[in-house]
C-alpha cells in the first residue's frame, strides 16, 4: 500500500523528545486529514509516537522500521 504524504520530515539523528516535538510542530501547520511522513532514528520514537496519537485525534496510518530508521505516516485529526 502506497501512502502519499502531504509533508515529509526527516528527523534522523535527533534524540528524544525532539522527533516528537518537531512532528507536533509540523502537524500544527497542516490541515485536517493531511498526511505527515516522519523518518526518525531514535528508538524511543516508537513508544512516543504511538502514545501521542493515542492521546490525540491523529492516527498512524502505517508504521515501518528497518535496521536504521523508523517511519511513520500520520494522518492529522
Amino acid at each position: 500500500m502506497e501512502i502519499n504524504a502531504d509533508i515529509e520530515i526527516d528527523l534522523s539523528g535527533l534524540q528524544c523528545p525532539m522527533p516528537l516535538l518537531k512532528a507536533k510542530l509540523a502537524l500544527n501547520s497542516m490541515a485536517s486529514t493531511q498526511i505527515l511522513k516522519v523518518t526518525a532514528t531514535d528508538s524511543g520514537s516508537e513508544k512516543d509516537f504511538h502514545m501521542f496519537v493515542a492521546q490525540t485525534d491523529h492516527q498512524i496510518l502505517d508504521f515501518q522500521k528497518n535496521e536504521s530508521a523508523y517511519f511513520y505516516w500520520i494522518k492529522k485529526g
